[in-house]
């Protein structure tokens, strides 16, 4: 190839440049990831999961997976496990929770399947501290709970993720989930890399994620994340997790990933082809959330501009990977017209074995993580690189069908929209019907920072002049040194209060982020508060 480029050597110069680039930020994720710690084991927990931790599970199809997958998350002890399916579905499920432990497991439906309102019913009936949201067929190792509580021992983290490894669904892996393991491997060191480098990752996995339930009470949040729309008029039933992780950032919330062996979790991918319809799924989903964080709300940038960066190069990353494949074609032209016409001397067949040794080079290499623990694996690592190529038109194609916001693999998950409307006509306690706060109402944004202000001045949130007494808004959604219980921070939900020392005034719902803004997801809600409750602040145990 060197002898090549003594036929035209400036045309090398620009892709030798993305070549040094691509790889050079390669590296340094590499770096990063293995200098990333994750949180240890607190000496003296402030949560515990027999108390304090809901597990919540959208289904419409669980199967004998569920079984093993529930069996491991109750080995964490988590108070209660809410399985939120449709009403068709209750017999099914009820039966399969009854066979598992029907004390620890409550089955609870919405009208028709639509993973967000179900989500957002178990919230309703949640009474704990922490929400853990999981897929139907995650299986958990039993240290996954107390790794995952032992982050929100700073609290000013609202959201938690981890790291995750394929579970073959048969004795051996399908190429299809060889490819899926391939590509958590990759995850895994740049969720690692990104919350090393400056704390932020570009999405919490639904597959497994912990969230203050505070936050997720908040009547402004269960609206916008039932009321999603793309361009205001297609509403969105898949991405959820990308709402989620938008809304910590735009709400002040830092957000931290676990990536050990002890909160690793286990997830079964598509056998077959219906692989690549989750990927498309996924990819529609990354392209609508990278974008509204970049170029819509924007908060990105500054809270975590390591990620804004790894979003903006995905976007170029499909057109410049095709960059090599249209200058391999070029060059094989090149090589079939002789030299005193004005072609290359290498002939045609040197080129392509020489772009096919470097690909398999250079890709082995990045899967090298991977390799190590499974070297049986390097042979389709040539499947691994043709998929490179699938994938990056296949991101083209995702960015002109952003419209299409079906769910793609699962069956009976139907219209969005009818299904919200069935939700707002079924009784009071489905939380995908509540209104969004009151539009132009006031709150202030300065009350997290006045109230850890006053803390660290030793004074107390209770005094007459403290900015949560005579009805100013005190923001729910941005961290302070002190959160409030789930228990009473929502009374009105059914909770039962706990025991307690004191109350501060805490407003049922204050919507303005520190940033002064909310998620930004284009439904069009409103912002306010509302009127004070009396609310516990949660003493250290």
């Amino acid at each position: 190839m060197l002898y090549l480029t003594s036929d035209n050597f400036p045309i090398f110069v620009p892709f030798g440049v993305i070549g040094f680039y691509r790889y050079l930020w390669y590296i340094i994720r590499i770096i990063a990831s293995f200098t990333y710690q994750p949180v240890p084991l607190p000496e003296n927990p402030t949560y515990v999961a027999s108390e304090d931790v809901t597990i919540i599970v959208p289904t419409i199809d669980a199967g004998d997976e569920f079984k093993e997958a529930a069996h491991s998350w109750l080995k964490g002890s988590p108070k209660e496990i809410l399985i939120i399916t449709e009403d068709k579905m209750r017999a099914p499920l009820q039966a399969l929770a009854d066979s598992v432990d029907p004390a620890k497991i409550r089955v609870l439906t919405v009208p028709f399947a639509n993973k967000r309102l179900q989500m957002a019913h178990g919230i309703k009936h949640a009474n704990t501290d922490i929400i853990v949201f999981a897929d139907d067929d995650a299986l958990w190792p039993p240290t996954m709970l107390p790794y995952i509580l032992a982050c929100f021992e700073d609290q000013k983290v609202g959201g938690v993720g981890t790291s995750q490894r394929v579970q073959p669904t048969g004795k051996r892996m399908t190429v299809w989930e060889v490819l899926a393991a391939f590509r958590l491997t990759i995850r895994n060191i740049e969720i690692a890399s990104s919350t090393h480098i400056d704390g932020g990752i570009p999405c919490l996995s639904g597959r497994t994620a912990a969230y203050r339930t505070v936050i997720l009470k908040d009547p402004e949040f269960i609206h916008g994340f039932t009321h999603d729309y793309w361009l205001g008029k297609y509403q969105l039933n898949s991405g959820d997790d990308k709402f989620l992780t938008r809304w910590m950032v735009s709400h002040g919330w830092s957000t931290y990933v676990q990536c050990c062996k002890e909160a690793e979790l286990l997830s079964t991918m598509k056998p077959n082809w219906r692989f690549l319809k989750q990927v498309l799924r996924w990819t529609r989903n990354t392209w609508r959330s990278d974008l509204r964080s970049l170029f819509m709300e924007r908060h990105i940038w500054t809270a975590h501009p390591y990620v804004a960066y790894t979003m903006v190069d995905k976007l170029f990353n499909p057109f410049t990977l095709l960059v090599g494949p249209c200058l391999v074609s070029y060059l094989v032209y090149k090589s079939t017209v002789s030299v005193a016409e004005g072609g290359y001397h290498l002939p045609w067949w040197n080129v392509i074995v020489s772009y096919f040794v470097w690909l398999m080079a250079t890709r082995t290499a990045k899967l090298l993580p991977h390799l190590w623990h499974t070297p049986e694996h390097i042979i389709y690592v040539p499947a691994f690189i043709l998929f490179g190529y699938y994938f990056s038109i296949m991101k083209i194609y995702a960015l002109l069908t952003l419209h299409e916001t079906g769910w793609g693999t699962r069956a009976g998950i139907g219209d969005p929209t009818l299904a919200t409307e069935a939700a707002a006509r079924a009784p009071s306690d489905s939380l995908g019907s509540s209104p969004p706060p009151s539009a132009g109402s006031s709150s202030s944004s300065s009350g997290p920072r006045a109230y850890t202000s006053a803390l660290e001045k030793g004074g107390s949130p209770y005094n007459a002049g403290n900015p949560f007494h005579g009805g100013t808004s005190f923001n729910a959604h941005a961290p302070g040194l002190n959160i409030p219980t789930a228990r009473t921070a929502y009374p009105d939900s059914g909770m039962t209060p706990s025991p307690s020392s004191g109350a501060a005034f805490f407003p049922a719902n204050s919507s303005s982020s520190e940033h002064g803004h909310g998620s930004g997801s284009g439904s069009g809600y409103g912002h306010g508060h509302h009127q004070g409750r009396p609310v516990e602040l949660r003493s250290m145990r």
